[in-house]
């Protein structure tokens, strides 16, 4: 598989604010800072990454320049794993013999329900390695939602209506985005420091891995650019 491009990152550029009181010595002494002054600087800089903060904007097209709807952006220190969280319920539902979305990004741990709104019955399944189930025909809402305990991508199917697909990416990392049909997806409140980016569109296919770029960022937003090997649809 060609592997895709990937632009040079753009920083923009932040603008420190310089400090309007300066402490002075005077003949009486120097001036005194008044407790809760002192507790609130302790306090934030008691706060891990906060003045190293930074956002991410990442345009992902194909490999003609075109925006691509869907794609999924992954951020993962690279240092090792950050901590994550199972996202609250999540809704993958069937309306008009369609699944909606037609591309979910969850964490992992997340619980997916799939509740029907057509009059006719679907008979939902994956046969993805991380997470295999069938949900057999059914109307309205089944009684048990799906755990999707492990990271990967799961492609979905109705066993009635063959036209019928989604995806499900499961990221093991904190801090992941969807891209809007601009083909941007943003992330912000990042820490500073050395990362592995990956991302994935489902015109790769289920087992292709995602393409992968080294970013470290700083305390400046970062604007990149990536073109995974795939046509957008028209």
């Amino acid at each position: 598989m060609e592997q895709g491009r990937v632009d040079a990152p753009r920083t923009s550029r932040v603008h420190g604010m310089s400090s309007s009181h300066i402490l002075k010595r005077s003949n009486a002494g120097p001036i005194r800072r008044r407790p809760w002054v002192r507790l609130a600087a302790t306090l934030v800089g008691a706060l891990p990454g906060l003045s190293h903060a930074a956002g991410l904007t990442v345009q992902v097209s194909d490999a003609a320049g075109v925006a691509l709807v869907d794609a999924v952006v992954m951020l993962e220190p690279a240092a090792g794993g950050a901590p994550v969280k199972p996202m609250a319920d999540v809704e993958i539902s069937q309306l008009h013999k369609q699944f909606r979305p037609r591309v979910t990004l969850i964490t992992t741990g997340t619980r997916v329900t799939f509740p029907n709104f057509d009059t006719v019955r679907h008979h939902v399944y994956s046969f993805s390695p991380i997470k295999p189930f069938e949900l057999k025909l059914y109307a309205g809402v089944p009684n048990q939602p799906i755990v999707f305990d492990k990271p990967g991508v799961a492609v979905l199917g109705c066993n009635i209506h063959d036209n019928m697909v989604a995806w499900v990416v499961v990221a093991d990392t904190p801090w992941s985005a969807r891209s809007a049909a601009s083909g941007r997806a943003h992330l912000d409140g990042l820490p500073s420091g050395a990362y592995q980016m990956r991302v994935w569109h489902p015109g790769m296919g289920v087992a292709a891995q995602p393409t992968t770029v080294a970013l470290t960022l700083g305390a400046a937003d970062v604007e990149q650019a990536v073109h995974l090997p795939v046509k957008a649809e028209p």
